[in-house]
């Protein structure tokens, strides 16, 4: 499939003009890291095995921290491993580690022993330790690859400082999924509004099926749900600025994200803080549930043989002055840490990364991706793919995800357990929104 034409203007929105105007500072970082017992301990050892024991150099081993921890990321990861140590005759130690352990305590990793390259996220997220000096510049590598990106990735991809630190493999779109298959049977057609899904949700209610798959034990997956109602009602440009903490979360309009949202939990599953995404995303499969808002990493939960199965339609439109043009499309990719213990390996390893070769071999083991080389082939693209590519080429402006809008100790420190509150308490939003916003500008000013 060729690249559409319109992707670079379309992702040209990916981070956030505002994503760089707060100063970030060691002290505020350490203050809002997670210090669960154990699990700091558990991501420092990612570092502690393999390398050449200097601050750059040579031979030995290159360690990979990967979140790439469910079971087709796995696989794809070794993959992607096994086809880096043939093409740049160089030899990987893979730490793996849960996805959401990984992210909760990505401060407390960095700053201890962390492996020479790890799994992590464009945008502010990056920045965010870009610019605390916990990553290495590796505009070099940049100086390589760069003519096979767009200037959009390159923008994501930088610092604040006008360096790039980040290498982006692939992205995928939040929208709201669901089977084919199910919907021929029961006649269902995709909404164009809100008030269209929630009459279509009740229909599905009667009809004996879950409306909305839904799961946030985790503490992530329903940001995404917050995001995209307050995309719909308040467009873009306040939603970023929200997360960047430029606007107030006790202003009505985020009030009203909330209010929006509680008329949706009856028609979503529930006891959803004790489930995953990934048991919420078995009713779909099953075809117990209707429809899940979630990306489209949900394909690595279908069968090989169901891929064709899978179909999206674009979270609706709920203001007509708003619309429903903003997409949330969040990137993934590799950094290299601060004094990686191998740092020619590390490159060298970043290079294979950031290569077309690897755009096939991550989107062919895992077909819920899309690949952000320009030049990777696509010829290998199931449907899903081909309509997700489609999707968010015609995207107006593009989000990252809440917890890679905002800083990290704001999204994980106050962000998961406010929607959590939310979710078993939804009658308090006034109350919720100001414990918010007092913790907001407790961490955005220190």
């Amino acid at each position: 499939m060729n690249r559409p034409s319109t992707e670079s203007e379309y992702l040209a929105g990916l981070v956030p003009a505002s994503a760089g105007r707060h100063g970030f500072s060691r002290r505020s970082m350490l203050r809002g890291s997670l210090l669960a017992a154990g699990l700091p301990a558990l991501l420092a050892a990612c570092g502690d095995g393999g390398g050449s024991g200097g601050g750059g150099g040579g031979g030995g081993e290159v360690t990979l921290g990967s979140n790439f921890s469910d079971e087709v990321p796995l696989k794809t990861m070794n993959a992607m491993v096994a086809a880096a140590e043939e093409q740049q005759d160089i030899s990987v130690k893979l730490n793996t580690i849960d996805h959401t352990t990984f992210q909760n305590n990505i401060n407390n990793y960095l700053q201890g022993s962390p492996d020479d390259v790890f799994s992590w996220f464009a945008g502010y997220r990056m920045q965010f330790f870009a610019a605390q000096g916990l990553a290495s510049d590796i505009s070099d590598i940049w100086e390589t690859i760069g003519s096979d990106y767009t200037e959009a990735f390159k923008k994501a991809s930088t610092g604040e400082d006008g360096k790039q630190y980040f290498v982006p493999t692939t992205y995928g779109p939040w929208a709201v999924f669901y089977r084919k298959s199910l919907w021929q049977e029961r006649g269902y057609q995709a909404p164009e509004t809100l008030d269209e899904m929630k009459t279509l949700a009740t229909q599905m209610q009667q009809d004996g099926l879950v409306p909305l798959a839904f799961a946030d034990k985790e503490g992530w997956p329903a940001m995404g749900t917050f995001d995209q109602l307050n995309m719909r009602l308040n467009g873009y440009q306040f939603h970023v600025d929200l997360m960047a903490g430029e606007e107030s979360w006790t202003d009505p309009k985020v009030k009203n994200v909330f209010d929006t949202w509680r008329g949706l939990l009856p028609l979503s599953q529930s006891d959803s803080l004790g489930r995953t995404w990934q048991e919420a995303a078995t009713g779909i499969v099953n075809k117990t549930s209707g429809m899940m808002v979630i990306g489209s990493f949900i394909s690595q939960q279908f069968d090989e043989a169901d891929q064709d199965d899978i179909d999206f339609f674009n979270f609706p439109e709920i203001d007509p002055a708003i619309g429903a043009d903003a997409v949330e499309a969040p990137i993934d990719g590799f950094m290299m840490s601060e004094r990686p213990r191998n740092e020619d390996g590390a490159r060298e390893l970043l290079l294979y990364l950031g290569s077309p070769e690897n755009g096939v071999v991550q989107t062919t083991n895992d077909p819920s991706g899309i690949a952000a080389n320009t030049e990777s082939d696509r010829s290998h693209y199931t449907e899903l793919q081909k309509k997700c590519a489609d999707f968010v080429a015609n995207a107006k402006s593009i989000s990252q995800f809440m917890d890679r809008d905002t800083r990290p100790d704001f999204a994980s420190t106050v962000m998961i357990p406010s929607l959590q509150s939310f979710i078993q308490n939804p009658n308090d939003i006034d109350g919720l929104c100001t414990q918010i916003e007092n913790q907001k500008k407790s961490i955005f000013t220190s």
